[in-house]
């Protein structure tokens, strides 16, 4: 290589990390910000063998369960553990689940995790060895669930959950990786940060070559090998969209999947979800393209949740139930044409609360729903699930995702869900059907 290359490959990489720090701004103002609680984060110093010389923070909520999952959340680029902590809702959703919460946090001055060494990527070093000693402390300190730890980051910290479940599948059951790379894309020489070719979405390998990384990281290793949830924004230009469809190919050639969807629909306007070896919430393998999205990706909590089968705290149950319709209720129906619906609080955890919202068909069915109210007292939907929502001022319009918005004639269905901010309320819904 001349020096003029070097010297054009390190420009491109500068310009890169500079582009990644500016979106970092943005991933930060797109996450709701967290409400206050009576447990706090706390930074937890001796935990073990930290050979990335990471920080470790640690949510613990005040309704833990007896043996607690657990979910590591790696930051973003320029980010840190406590702001992931504050532009995130898996510490206010723990208060309902009893989940605790891992806040790694890079030290480094580019504050990103370590995605390229060999190190790291073979779990004899660096930022791999760290995270993996934290989730053994919270193991052995609250008596956490071992077959119940899961990962979750955006960018950065989507990298870093596709190591860390490449390099420890005996430990991490499921993650979610939101504008990531596959395990071992970002690999590079010389301890350089970044690696060009992956981020720009020209490394293309065949699912089998994928798979082999992982199975190669940990010989002898036959299963069972983690689930995975990919997100990512068709418009990403600092990890380009191809990186979504290599993370595909990886995670179901490495759960001995083909790459042929067995469920596709749209639960958003914009979202396309493929689901891979099987049709329901926790399949091995769910992606979701993002339609017109650039690289900071709305964190969707309750979705990530629910993949991971902790939205549910007995039985760990899917979003989409079995069965979308119930008998009606002993009320007049609606008139002929028409449609009513209702929220119905299911959950209040001080912080948030989650609605769930029927809507009843009339005398005639009922091909598609439009559901309008006004919040009484400063309420707002932070996520939602099964919808198209919209909001403008304390008004909210909420459409069906097409695959709902059939409902029998004087028949009910539990159309969608959300989780809230405010205190709990259910104000009356005027349903137009179409």
């Amino acid at each position: 290589m001349t020096a003029s290359t070097g010297s054009a490959r390190r420009r491109a990489a500068v310009v890169a990390v500079t582009a990644l720090f500016a979106l970092a701004a943005a991933l930060i103002a797109v996450m709701q910000p967290r409400a206050a609680s009576a447990a706090q984060l706390a930074q937890i110093d001796d935990f073990g063998a930290n050979p990335g010389n990471l920080e470790m923070y640690l949510y613990v909520p005040d309704n833990v369960s007896p043996e607690p999952a657990i979910i590591v959340a790696p930051h973003w680029c320029t980010g840190s553990g406590p702001d992931v902590y504050n532009g995130t809702q898996y510490d206010e959703l723990s208060e309902q689940y009893g989940y605790i919460v891992v806040y790694p946090s890079v030290t480094r001055s580019s504050k990103c995790f370590d995605v390229y060494t060999q190190a790291s990527l073979s779990g004899t070093g660096s930022d791999s060895v760290s995270v993996k000693s934290m989730v053994d402390h919270v193991l052995s300190t609250y008596g956490a669930d071992p077959d119940r730890v899961f990962a979750t980051g955006h960018s950065s910290g989507a990298m870093m959950t596709n190591v860390l479940l490449g390099v420890y599948p005996e430990v991490f059951k499921a993650g979610s990786s939101y504008s990531g790379v596959p395990f071992t894309c970002f690999a590079t020489m010389g301890g350089s940060e970044w690696n060009s070719e992956c981020s720009g979405g020209n490394i293309d390998r065949t699912p089998q070559q994928w798979g082999d990384a992982v199975r190669g990281a940990n010989p002898g290793y036959s299963g069972p090998w983690p689930r995975m949830q990919i997100w990512h924004g068709t418009e990403d230009d600092v990890l380009r969209y191809p990186n979504f469809n290599e993370q595909i190919e990886q995670w179901t050639d490495v759960n001995g999947l083909g790459q042929t969807p067995d469920h596709t629909d749209h639960p958003q306007a914009n979202w396309t979800r493929t689901r891979y070896g099987g049709t329901g919430g926790q399949a091995p393998v769910e992606a979701i393209s993002m339609q017109g999205t650039g690289h900071d990706v709305p964190d969707q909590a309750a979705e990530t949740l629910r993949f991971f089968g902790l939205d549910e705290p007995d039985d760990g149950g899917s979003t989409t139930p079995p069965d979308d319709t119930t008998p009606p209720d002993e009320t007049t129906p609606p008139a002929d044409g028409d449609c009513t619906a209702a929220i119905d609080v299911v959950n209040d955890w001080g912080s948030g609360w989650q609605g769930d919202v029927s809507v009843t068909a009339g005398a005639s069915d009922v091909s598609g729903w439009t559901l309008t109210w006004t919040w009484p007292s400063g309420q707002s939907i932070s996520s939602s699930w099964n919808a198209d929502v919209s909001s403008s001022g304390s008004s909210v319009t909420a459409g069906d995702a097409g695959w709902n918005g059939a409902v029998s004639a004087g028949q009910t269905r539990q159309a969608w869900g959300f989780i809230a901010s405010g205190p709990a309320a259910a104000p009356e819904v005027t349903c137009a059907a179409a």
